[in-house]
């Protein structure tokens, strides 16, 4: 069903907030937000603020308190609340809906950031969702379609053409969810998952190259949501598993989340400036664990680089929220990409101004995330030893064709690159 008239000519102008705190099966509306010109302010409800069990939604972003709450200097929304707001690939979704075949073609621009939390589907990322009640709520939700069906929904949205009403009900479930390719939500028993497809524009089998990248993460000792491949009417689809959600036997419980984005207080425009070295000092102030915690992440660095994962921006790192505290969620959206040559750089800064995509590098790194340069060494080593040594086994496993398989090994994991500038303690190996 395509957004009407009606509404697309009515643009809200406020939104209630609603939240799952923790443990909880269904939610409470905590807050409002409303137009004041291009930015969109927040305010506690005296109920919500009344509670004993309430949290901050984020703090010191959204901290408890009366009054309104404008978003922080140059914000139009708090970042916290824009982490449940859906990125290019949600939005095209409600695009075809609300435009049908224009869509294809209209700018993502062409609606604005209270229309798409309100458009967008509940079972979005995290503890938030938003309604137009501050009494009622009611799930944007369906039926889970099968994998199948999602696949033909995906497609049609890429080539422009409108969705009829059961398709666009299909993947209309996950509009909500961020990042730029093709993607929906399944349910399987007791556990949901993220479905992500290959788009039509892709170059090689990306969703093979995340499925290896993320399984070898798991090999190498990182904390890794857990992933599989499917292959649907002749296409592969990969299924990540949802950390967000808990079943219980009252229902679905959600963990609140937060961007790094949100913790740097940065939005997209600003994403440039996000580094690793600036995430560690947060670390230390506000994540539970933050030796282990520091650690995970050098893990995760020095994984990215070896992987050929150049997109590793602010978005793709995360944290649970308590309302008292930040946790490391577990590895996602780790993804090789291609490249043109030997050169890259990571989306991050990693130390100082410097990004480029080297071991060299994390080294440099290393005293920031509490590791003494054989400490860090170690780890680099360990993790290039286990690539090696897994490389057939989780090939084999993702059923890899000759081509993609020496795509991987020879343009993305362990490229050459990647030692330039090492000390000789950094072992340099090839995959076979």
């Amino acid at each position: 069903m395509m957004i009407s008239d009606h509404e697309m000519d009515h643009v809200p102008d406020e939104a209630f907030v609603w939240l799952w705190l923790p443990d909880a099966t269904e939610p409470v509306v905590a807050g409002r937000i409303a137009r004041d010109g291009d930015r969109l302010i927040f305010n506690y409800g005296q109920r919500y603020l009344a509670r004993e069990d309430r949290i901050a939604i984020c703090h010191p972003e959204l901290p408890l308190r009366r009054g309104a709450i404008a978003p922080e200097a140059g914000l139009s929304i708090a970042g916290c609340l824009r982490d449940a707001a859906p990125d290019a690939w949600g939005r095209r979704v409600i695009l075809n809906r609300a435009f049908g075949q224009k869509g294809n073609h209209a700018d993502v621009m062409a609606l604005d950031e209270l229309t798409y939390l309100l458009a967008s589907g509940s079972d979005r990322v995290g503890a938030l969702d938003f309604q137009r009640s501050a009494t009622h709520y009611i799930p944007r939700t369906v039926e889970t379609a099968t994998l199948e069906e999602l696949l033909s929904a995906a497609g049609k949205v890429e080539q422009g053409i409108p969705l009829t009403p059961d398709l666009d009900q299909a993947l209309f479930h996950g509009s909500s969810l961020g990042g730029a390719r093709p993607k929906a939500l399944i349910q399987d028993g007791d556990t949901k998952w993220i479905a992500k497809f290959s788009s039509s524009t892709d170059t090689y089998n990306m969703v093979k190259a995340e499925f290896v990248a993320m399984r070898l993460a798991a090999q190498v000792g990182l904390n890794v949501a857990p992933a599989r491949l499917a292959h649907v009417a002749g296409k592969d689809v990969l299924l990540i598993e949802r950390f967000d959600r808990t079943r219980t036997a009252d229902g679905w419980a959600r963990k609140a989340m937060v961007s790094a984005l949100t913790l740097f207080g940065l939005d997209e425009m600003m994403a440039r400036y996000a580094s690793y070295q600036d995430l560690t000092e947060i670390i230390r102030h506000r994540f539970t664990a933050p030796k282990a915690t520091l650690h995970e992440l050098y893990g995760r660095l020095v994984f990215n680089i070896l992987c050929g994962n150049t997109d590793d921006h602010a978005r793709n790192h995360a944290a649970f929220w308590d309302g008292h505290q930040l946790t490391l969620t577990p590895a996602y959206d780790l993804c090789p990409q291609s490249r043109t040559g030997n050169v890259a750089s990571q989306a991050m800064l990693i130390v100082g101004d410097t990004r480029a995509s080297t071991l060299a590098t994390c080294l440099a790194a290393a005293p920031y995330f509490q590791l003494e340069a054989p400490a860090a060494i170690d780890t680099i080593n360990r993790q290039i030893r286990t690539v090696q040594a897994m490389w057939d086994t989780v090939c084999d496993e993702a059923k890899l064709t000759p081509i993609d398989r020496n795509l991987l090994s020879q343009r993305m994991f362990l490229n050459d690159f990647v030692f330039e500038g090492a000390p000789k303690s950094i072992e340099v190996i090839r995959i076979a």
